[in-house]
């Protein structure tokens, strides 16, 4: 009874957040210690394989997103090249030979088929940016043929396997060089590398597999989101058969609001006030995302003071309070004015007397302060 494989982040030694060079470094560590020329136990050999096995796998990043996903279900043989030295197709001495040679010293590295990224644009207004939606987006990608069910021939029939290359999709040939004969492999030129050929080629998809699909997909836009925001929604790109699915990336495209504006998680509105209104105060209906709200202009207020509403602005993406409506009072002076109106000013005008600001000290004053000199 063949043992069950053991799991390859345990193999190596790391945690399954382990990034690339951490895995690397685990490897090469392992690889010096158990390689059968240094280590002369009885399973040194077979230990130093499944090193090999698990670093192919983890040191590839759509073979590691599978493996995630599907456990060794994922793969059919994977680690399983015919390297005669074990390497599996990732030795640290490949890139000196493929320096040398041009080409790659072991056999076929097998992967894991993925589907592409799609990309949508998604419309909102101002105020479902705020508050958060779902809407429906149409999704052009491309899927497994039905008919075929992704293998290509006709009712879903096995292809057959390319006999110029055995099914590995490479060819390979012996090259004799001053350092030894060392074997280079090409991809074959009858299958294109893919170690099948299509004899009988399915009518629906023409042979192709994949055949494309409009999709109706329902996306949920969470509060708070900007025109930077790119939502992700995992496995809903393109399909691919026996393989890993790709993203879908919906990028947000916010329609920007007749009167309010927006700076990070505050919402920014002018409020026009005629002089009267600044001087002795006022109330007047502003817009809020919320709705209308009432607000008070204090007497005396001066042009371009800001006024604060808490709580009125943007959610946190991250689940915090809301920011606030910020409101700035333009004070606006009338460029015309009546008769009755003028009369009115010039009245006022001779009961203010000469308008004063308060004077700030000059840098000799300053200075004078300083040293003690009156």
């Amino acid at each position: 009874m063949t043992a069950a494989k053991r799991d390859y982040y345990e193999v190596l030694g790391v945690g399954r957040s382990a990034g690339d060079d951490e895995i690397k470094k685990a490897y090469r560590r392992l690889a010096r210690q158990i390689h059968p020329d240094v280590n002369k136990a009885p399973d040194a050999e077979d230990k130093f394989k499944e090193i090999n096995e698990a670093y192919e796998v983890l040191s590839d990043a759509d073979q590691r997103a599978a493996y995630d996903r599907f456990g060794h279900a994922a793969f059919s043989g994977a680690g399983a090249s015919g390297d005669p030295f074990g390497f599996n197709g990732r030795s640290p001495f490949g890139d000196l030979f493929e320096s040398f040679f041009g080409t790659a010293t072991s056999g076929r590295r097998q992967t894991i088929p993925r589907g592409g990224d799609v990309k949508v644009t998604l419309d909102l207004t101002f105020e479902e940016a705020v508050f958060g939606i779902e809407r429906e987006v149409q999704v052009n990608r491309h899927e497994p043929c039905d008919d075929c069910g992704g293998t290509r021939m006709r009712d879903g029939a096995k292809p057959s396997t390319c006999a110029n290359c055995g099914g590995t999709g490479e060819v390979r040939r012996v090259q004799n060089t001053i350092l030894g004969q060392f074997m280079t492999a090409t991809t074959c030129d009858r299958c294109g590398g893919e170690g099948v050929v299509i004899t009988d080629p399915c009518p629906t998809c023409r042979g192709r597999g994949r055949l494309a699909k409009v999709r109706s997909l329902l996306v949920t836009v969470p509060p708070g989101v900007d025109e930077q925001s790119t939502l992700r929604l995992t496995g809903q790109g393109e399909q691919v058969r026996n393989g890993v699915p790709g993203n879908l990336f919906v990028q947000l495209r916010i329609k920007p609001h007749k009167e309010l504006g927006r700076a990070g998680k505050h919402i920014l509105y002018d409020l026009p006030a005629n002089v009267s209104q600044a001087a002795l105060g006022s109330e007047v209906e502003i817009p809020t995302v919320d709705g209308p709200y009432l607000f008070t202009i204090p007497a005396g207020t001066q042009p371009n003071q800001q006024f604060r509403l808490r709580g009125r602005g943007i959610p946190d993406l991250r689940g915090g309070d809301r920011g606030d409506q910020l409101i700035t009072v333009h004070v606006v002076i009338p460029t015309e004015l009546s008769h009755e109106q003028r009369e009115l000013f010039e009245r006022l005008d001779g009961t203010l007397g000469a308008a004063s600001l308060p004077k700030e000290r000059g840098f000799f004053s300053k200075v004078k302060e300083a040293l003690g000199v009156d």
